[in-house]
């Protein structure tokens, strides 16, 4: 058992290596290629041509482009992030300013998510067909289906602009410190369990389901074994590694994926710092958490595969 997973797991970090290397070259040369000039950016729509010039040799941006991403990469390896093009501070700074609001909002999600999808999902699944299972499913498709900036203008309409509860806007300078105003934190909050609270409980109600169409589930059943006691032995097993699986892959994709969610709002996150980035034509700002964010949610699916492999059961094959 313990070679077999380890085998596994060995197996999975090699092609998350293959894959980050192919992120990498893939982000550096999808955000190389964005339309605007960082030189440009930095200096202005007056600055001349000679200036223009002595910024692009000073910044690295007359060099061939499998030079610079052969720099770069080499700096990822050593952990340097690179410099702002627009302010000269260093990426690393920039991200630790706004990584822990981020992680505040993503882990208060996550920690509202996990207990009330897998409530929803196994009593939606446990009622398949019926009412209940039908009022969840459909309330569980609108929500996936809407646009996360469609969500978060409908919560400020009503809850900001119509009843006054809650500012519409959660600014707060970056480097203020975690913005622990629970008036700043509703609306995004909100926001992102709407949209994760959907997608969980459909996998989970999936999942379980599936779990009780299972022949020894039915046979518990027929035999007279109490529906909680069935529940509890057989179905909660089945469910709890595709619910950790899909709460992994939320947790990850909260910290850095809820970029329209933190630009409506205005939330000093990581999210916005990403769309600011791109917007203002700061390369090595954008590559970095392009990366950083991509190579979070490749270790996040490992780990979900390999803490399922840990609860199924390793079966020895005969010689």
């Amino acid at each position: 058992m313990r070679g077999g997973l380890l085998r596994f797991t060995a197996r999975r970090l090699g092609v998350c290596a293959v894959l980050l290397g192919l992120l990498s070259l893939v982000v550096f040369v999808g955000v190389d290629l964005l339309p605007g000039d960082p030189a440009t950016s930095r200096l202005g729509d007056r600055a001349t041509p000679e200036q223009l010039e002595a910024a692009r040799d000073r910044l690295g941006l007359d060099e061939p482009l499998w030079q610079r991403y052969t720099e770069w990469a080499g700096g990822l390896l050593r952990g340097d992030l690179g410099s702002s093009m627009l302010s000269g501070v260093p990426v690393r700074s920039l991200i630790a300013d706004r990584l822990g609001n981020s992680v505040l909002l993503a882990g208060l999600t996550l920690a509202a998510v996990v207990p009330l999808s897998l409530l929803l999902g196994v009593w939606a699944g446990v009622r398949r067909g019926r009412l209940p299972d039908r009022t969840v499913s459909t309330a569980a498709v609108v929500l996936v289906a809407l646009p996360e900036y469609v969500v978060a203008g409908v919560l400020v309409l009503v809850l900001s602009v119509w009843l006054g509860w809650f500012p519409a806007v959660s600014v707060a300078p970056a480097s203020d410190g975690l913005p622990l105003d629970p008036r700043l934190l509703t609306l995004p909050l909100l926001s992102l369990l709407s949209l994760s609270l959907a997608h969980a409980v459909r996998v989970i109600r999936a999942a379980t389901a599936a779990a009780l169409r299972a022949p020894h589930v039915e046979t518990a059943g027929l035999n007279g074994t109490p529906r909680r006691a069935v529940l509890r032995r057989a179905v909660l097993p089945a469910v709890l590694p595709v619910a950790a699986q899909i709460w992994c892959v939320l947790g990850i994709g909260l910290v850095g994926g809820a970029v329209l969610v933190e630009r409506v709002y205005g939330y000093p996150g990581i999210g916005e710092l990403l769309v600011g980035s791109v917007q203002a034509g700061d390369i090595p700002v954008a590559q970095a958490l392009a990366v950083l964010l991509g190579g979070a949610t490749l270790l996040a699916l490992a780990a979900a595969d390999i803490a399922v492999t840990l609860t199924t059961p390793w079966k020895r094959t005969a010689p």
